[in-house]
């Protein structure tokens, strides 16, 4: 460990973030980082336990400890080797992850994590600024022929590793360009796109590939690329968003939350946005329903745009301002949080059931109605939502956001292809189904076709979308190979 007496003497210290008022009028990032010398002593908090306890909150089993230690002693080129032995892209988790490593850290019984989350991003982005970060070029080739459906974390992790391992992978994106929900779905001053494009640049010097607007199972037929590769890999999201079967549903101003991320996102990138496509926020009461990160990332978007104001409800209780560390620890807890997002201003409502949406004669939405309900365990101890009678409300609204999640993969095109062509399977909740363990990790029903990350999984978090491509790229070496010198 770094300095055995390190956790007592320095108080956690984190990343700040420019003034409210001075960010939501541009879409780049605002996070101000450490200085070195402050990520050091950052560092020198890490006690390096006996039982690492971060590591099991890290999907991509980050060796946490060994690369606080080295930013603690200056170490940084050493650092950014350790980092990215478990890690393709730390400069993406280091900013949108949610940080389950320190829930999960022996000083968060005291709510004083180490500040993990900013060391890793300090790491790579002083890796990347001194040029340490090169192409990692396979001294041979393998002759065989890998194609990768889907450019998000999952697919840009598989097909990196893929190819460094001597295959040549194809990745193709449905979009005109790469990166999955890292391009459009999240904000872009939640990641700057260029961090996106730097990592392509690194790829394509690796062998790697790069197709956009290549919608398989609309433009280019699964079948094809079956027969073109040996092997196939399904690394698409979970884009199926959850709806709100209720009355009004079909007024206008009500859209799914996507459909206004991926616009703005493509306006504020350069793309062409036609005025009658857009979404706009400008001068309107909205209404987020879905308290999770891309209901955050809708608020911070309508800021921007100059809402008029901003509700989010939740239909879950409002969690605790602390959890209960003897019941919680290591594991993520339910408390409170509150974004940057939400920091910038929005009203936010718990226990709220959408009943139904109010419109006006042009079938324009102007309202929401709702009922207040509580929570309940029956019998079996099973949650239940009952209404609190006299609670009706109606929240005026001129624009609604659904942010309710992802319930699977969109089926239509590849998947129902594959489905009715070569009997892929799925599982209960319609996601590809697959397994991580044993021989048949991360194989499909399909002989050659392999799935991983949202697709396989559900929706799910940045890390375990990269650990899923990682593991996913082994299994598709070793059974290509017989054999795979990549990291599991």
């Amino acid at each position: 460990m770094g300095k055995p007496t390190g956790f007592m003497e320095y108080d956690r210290r984190d990343r700040r973030y420019e003034p409210a008022g001075d960010r939501v009028v541009h879409y780049n990032e605002f996070v101000i980082p450490l200085t070195e010398a402050e990520v050091s002593e950052q560092g020198a908090r890490c006690m390096d336990c006996g039982i690492p306890f971060c590591h099991q909150g890290c999907p991509v089993n980050n060796i946490i400890p060994d690369w606080n230690d080295l930013a603690y002693r200056g170490d940084w080129q050493a650092a950014i080797e350790v980092l990215h032995s478990t890690n393709n892209f730390p400069e993406f988790t280091g900013r949108i992850c949610p940080a389950p490593c320190e829930a999960s850290c022996t000083l968060n019984l005291e709510d004083t994590p180490v500040a993990i989350k900013t060391i890793e991003c300090a790491i790579v982005d002083k890796a990347w600024e001194e040029g340490w970060i090169k192409p990692q070029v396979p001294e041979r080739r393998t002759g065989k022929r890998v194609a990768v459906v889907g450019s998000g974390p999952t697919g840009l992790a598989a097909a990196q590793q893929l190819a460094r391992a001597g295959h040549k992978v194809s990745l193709y994106e449905k979009e005109d360009r790469i990166g999955g929900l890292l391009r459009y779905g999240i904000p872009d001053f939640k990641l700057n796109k260029q961090l996106i494009d730097r990592r392509m640049a690194q790829m394509r010097t690796e062998g790697v590939e790069f197709h956009t607007n290549a919608h398989i199972g609309v433009d280019i037929s699964v079948a094809q690329l079956r027969e073109e590769y040996d092997a196939v890999v399904l690394a698409g999201g979970s884009e199926k968003p959850r709806d709100l079967d209720v009355p009004g549903r079909s007024f206008a101003g009500i859209h799914f939350a996507m459909d206004l991320l991926t616009r703005n996102s493509k306006r504020v990138q350069g793309s062409h946005v036609p005025d009658d496509d857009f979404i706009s926020a400008e001068g309107k009461h909205v209404v987020v329903i879905g308290g999770g990160d891309t209901g955050s990332d809708c608020i911070g978007t309508s800021n921007r745009h100059g809402a008029k104001s901003v509700t989010q409800v939740e239909i879950l209780d409002r969690p605790p301002e602390r959890e209960d560390k003897s019941l919680t620890w290591p594991n993520w807890p339910n408390r409170m949080r509150t974004s940057s997002s939400q920091e910038e201003g929005c009203e936010r409502m718990w226990n709220v059931a959408t009943k139904g949406f109010v419109g006006d004669a042009n079938g324009q939405v102007t309202g929401v109605r709702y009922n207040l309900v509580r929570w309940e365990r029956d019998a079996d101890g099973r949650w239940q939502m009952h209404d609190v009678p006299g609670t009706e409300g109606e929240l005026k609204a001129d624009l609604v956001l659904l942010a309710m999640g992802f319930v699977h993969p969109v089926h239509e095109g590849m998947i129902a292809e594959l489905r009715d062509e070569a009997g892929l399977e799925l599982d209960g909740r319609g996601n590809v189904k697959g397994t991580t363990e044993g021989e048949l990790a991360y194989r499909t029903s399909v002989d050659g076709v392999f799935a991983a990350g949202d697709m396989r999984r559900g929706q799910s978090l940045v890390v375990w979308a990269i650990r899923e491509g990682r593991q996913c790229a082994r299994a598709v070496d070793e059974w290509l190979m017989g054999r795979s010198d990549l990291p599991r």
